[in-house]
């Protein structure tokens, strides 16, 4: 297992739409573990494996408030069955637009269909954070962030200031 590099906007590959998984093998699994320590040692809790750089439809979380105890969550090719038409807010963060935050409005339950860290069919419902989380990963799946739901100025400020910041990062 390894933590490997989280890709921050701008980047062209966060913009790409990822491909389904055709089988969860060994190497998915890898994948998976490496994107969990990845995401625990940058304090998140969810990653989608295009921020990694890797294009493939998977998505691992952990919404436990307790670092003692981990509920790590797999979904390969995870699909949104059904939206609840009532929304939530919540604060969101990414780490591929690290120290940025933003209240997004988005349903506040929903229902995922996908394969687990076996391969195995689920369907989970989801409600609260988990949703949130759920629907934040996936869009990521579509080359979406959270800052395309901010009006054109919020997210050309954002967009700037992480570009100022980029230039004068020293990478090792």
């Amino acid at each position: 297992m390894a933590v490997k590099p989280i890709l921050t906007e701008p980047n062209k590959l966060l913009r790409q739409i990822s491909k389904p998984v055709e089988k969860v093998t060994k190497d998915e699994q890898k994948l998976m573990d490496d994107m969990l320590d990845t995401m625990y040692a940058a304090n998140g809790i969810g990653l989608a494996a295009i921020q990694i750089g890797i294009a493939k439809r998977i998505i691992v979380m952990d919404i436990s408030k307790n670092s003692e105890k981990k509920e790590p969550r797999y979904f390969v090719n995870p699909v949104i069955q059904n939206k609840d038409k009532i929304k939530s807010i919540y604060e969101e963060g990414c780490l591929s637009v690290p120290n940025q935050f933003a209240e997004i409005d988005r349903p506040s339950k929903c229902e995922v269909e996908y394969l687990d860290y076996y391969g195995d069919k689920k369907v989970l419902n989801a409600e609260g954070l988990l949703a949130t989380c759920i629907q934040h990963e996936m869009d990521h799946l579509e080359g979406i962030l959270f800052i395309d739901y901010l009006s054109k100025l919020k997210k050309s400020m954002i967009i700037k200031k992480l570009s100022k910041n980029k230039s004068n990062q020293i990478v090792i």
